[in-house]
């Protein structure tokens, strides 16, 4: 059976019991709240005390992880990891970023090694550990897909740690996807949270030249990639999680402004925004980034709001 676009793939194409990290995040109550209610168990990895069954404690910077807990898991989909944008970048900061991510992406990595292959009868396992298109670095005008090498820089750096951290499930012959995402559209958190309100103000203004490219994805499509992730088991690897039409920050700028109805008339100029935000500010305000999603379109996702400007009125829209 095959769903029509916008539409949700078939239940039955969905694993029967996944575990989820990083669940009480923006895409993960989104994918949780997704996934239950096609009828999929899913265990919440917590790092306090479970307050049910279907929450399972783990620490990974301690390494630990009841392993049976992922007996009956079909899937796991890592999503875990600090904000890179919640402050400036520190060396501990850095640190603690990087070790986020990597811990307990080789902790869930080394457990499903160690759980050996499933019966013949049983639905293969997939670990869906998300990535990050900071794998590219700041790449100007290049149009970049899964085949383009890593680039320079710390959040490069991150992303190749944090994508090689899934070497021993793939070594042990586990199917491992590592979606890439962009900036995630939604109006309950994120980027875009965070310019409604001085864009309602008329506070919003371009960034720099305006020139930097922005790959973006809207929230609702985020969660189909991950279903179409863990229903394709013909998928595996380096997936590059956004829309096919990135656009540059005056683009954005103005799509907002427009759909806001409100001017776009301040900018924030690109030495004041090193001033304010340091090295983070740099890489993440000013860098430009150009991915399309080469590999998730030849594999047969099609996006329900590939147009920004329908992509902001659409999560500006739902409920919260």
């Amino acid at each position: 059976m095959t769903a029509t676009p916008g539409e949700r793939r078939p239940s039955e194409d969905l694993p029967g019991c996944v575990v989820v990290s990083g669940a009480s995040g923006l895409v993960g109550r989104a994918l949780v709240a997704s996934l239950e209610g096609d009828g999929v168990r899913v265990l919440r990895l917590v790092r306090r005390r479970p307050s049910s069954e279907a929450e399972v404690a783990w620490d990974p910077p301690r390494g630990s992880l009841e392993t049976g807990s992922l007996e009956a898991a079909d899937a796991v989909i890592h999503l875990a990891g600090e904000s890179i944008a919640a402050g400036r970048w520190t060396a501990v900061r850095k640190e603690g970023i990087l070790r986020s991510r990597v811990d307990g992406t080789r902790l869930l990595s080394e457990a499903l090694a160690r759980l050996g292959p499933r019966p013949s009868d049983r639905r293969a396992r997939v670990l869906v550990s998300a990535s990050a298109i900071g794998y590219y670095g700041s790449r100007g005008d290049e149009r970049l897909t899964e085949t383009s090498g890593a680039g320079t820089g710390f959040l490069a750096d991150v992303c190749r740690a944090w994508e090689g951290a899934t070497a021993p499930a793939c070594d042990a012959g586990v199917r491992v996807v590592t979606p890439r995402l962009g900036v995630v559209l939604a109006k309950e958190g994120g980027a875009l949270a965070k310019m409604l309100t001085p864009f309602r103000l008329g506070l919003g203004g371009v960034i720099g030249s305006g020139r930097q490219w922005v790959s973006w994805i809207a929230l609702p499509d985020l969660v189909r990639v991950v279903r179409h992730l863990l229903a394709r088991d013909d998928v595996a690897g380096a997936i590059n999680a956004v829309a096919p039409t990135p656009v540059t920050n005056r683009e954005l700028t103005e799509t907002l402004g427009r759909v806001l109805r409100r001017p776009t008339l301040i900018p924030l100029p690109a030495p004041l925004v090193g001033l304010l935000f340091g090295e983070m500010g740099e890489a993440a305000l000013l860098g430009s980034t150009r991915a399309v999603p080469a590999r998730l379109q030849a594999s047969g996702f099609t996006f329900s709001t590939p147009d920004l400007e329908r992509a902001i009125r659409t999560v500006l829209a739902r409920r919260a």
